[in-house]
């Protein structure tokens, strides 16, 4: 390649860098910034915190009135395992109440593995299940997120490690 090349393509370059900065920082038309409708940006502002749940089998309250279990269909290793989930009311009766929602992901490598939230379904048994694709070792975690007439209610969080 000759000097007038190289030198020619690292000008297009640095003009294109040059141009996207320019663009990225320039004002709208009212002479405003560029940032997000006042919507996303309140959104954006909300964090939800999972709680940290209890072990497999424990009982997580959900409410004074509602806990619920998890446990999964064998131990967590490589492969696609089976997280079970069951609600109970406190006399012990299996309810199915919610819309549950979970999202795995590793949080070591969070987003690489993120699988977006799944609705868990029901089986014949009542109990609410999901699967969970572990591609590598390492920590896990499973983020819940429990919906009545469409609105959170609860968000629960459980880790572990294959």
């Amino acid at each position: 390649m000759s000097q007038k090349f190289v030198i020619s393509r690292l000008f297009f370059l640095g003009f294109c860098i040059m141009l996207g900065a320019a663009w990225s920082f320039a004002a709208l038309p009212d002479g405003g910034p560029r940032r997000p409708p006042s919507g996303q940006a309140a959104a954006a502002k909300e964090e939800i915190v999972y709680k940290p749940l209890p072990g497999p089998g424990k009982k997580g309250w959900i409410n004074e009135e509602l806990y619920f279990t998890y446990k999964f269909s064998e131990r967590p290793k490589m492969g696609t395992v089976i997280l079970v989930v069951q609600v109970f009311n406190k006399n012990g009766d299996k309810l199915t109440p919610f819309l549950i929602k979970g999202r795995s992901d590793m949080p070591s490598m969070r987003g690489a593995h993120d699988s977006g939230d799944q609705e868990f379904k029901l089986n014949k048994k009542n109990d609410y299940l999901l699967p969970v694709n572990i591609v590598m070792p390492g920590d896990w975690e499973v983020r819940l997120t429990f919906l009545k007439d469409g609105k959170p209610v609860f968000y629960g969080s459980l880790t572990f490690d294959v």
